[in-house]
């Protein structure tokens, strides 16, 4: 057999760098590991399928909110329950493209309706739809122009004692519950046709 090379021992001392490392690399591998279970593919699924739920309960509850407020507190003239899906500070923007600032405010816009047409009601919601914090609603108000009509000229119009169904759509944003910003859609010439007050 031929010899590759001759053996030389290691000096005794150049040894104990070796020794001091190995020592080391076992004291790493005795330390204990963090008890937090690795992130499976199964619990990232199931975090966001968490995740999902909540945020689809929580837009279920807007769409509720927004039943009662029209079925209930706006057709029954129940100002004092508007704090339930209105926030204090709400903004709010009409079709004619002015706007309110406020519950308060936004209230004294609502109740010259029923002055005129104290039947005023919505009890239909034919399509909802809620993304995130934003929801779409249509609804379908009704009523009869019963009484007289104040004007903005300060004169008052007459009742015609004409019924009223109008197509409308209301989007809102939410946050904590209620709507902060409300934007509404109706067609006020259809509106006036409808009541005998316009051609």
């Amino acid at each position: 057999m031929r010899a590759i090379g001759p053996f030389r021992p290691v000096p005794r001392g150049a040894a104990l760098p070796l020794v001091v490392l190995i020592a080391a690399a076992v004291a790493g591998c005795a330390r204990p590991q963090p008890a937090q279970v690795p992130l499976t593919a199964a619990r990232a699924d199931a975090a966001v399928l968490k995740r999902l739920q909540a945020e689809q309960a929580q837009q279920d509850r807007n769409l509720q909110t927004f039943d009662e407020l029209d079925f209930v507190h706006y057709s029954g003239q129940q100002w004092d329950h508007f704090h339930r899906s209105h926030a204090q500070n709400i903004l709010v923007h009409y079709p004619d493209g002015s706007t309110t600032t406020g519950l308060d405010a936004h209230l004294a816009a609502l109740k010259p309706q029923f002055e005129f047409a104290p039947d005023t009601r919505i009890k239909l919601h034919p399509i909802k739809v809620a993304q995130g914090n934003l929801t779409a609603v249509t609804g379908v108000m009704e009523g009869t122009f019963t009484r007289p009509m104040a004007l903005a000229d300060g004169k008052t119009l007459a009742p015609t004692h004409k019924p009223f169904k109008l197509d409308m759509a209301t989007f809102g944003r939410w946050e904590n519950g209620v709507m902060v910003e409300e934007w509404l859609f109706w067609d006020n010439q259809a509106f006036m046709q409808q009541i005998g007050a316009a051609q």
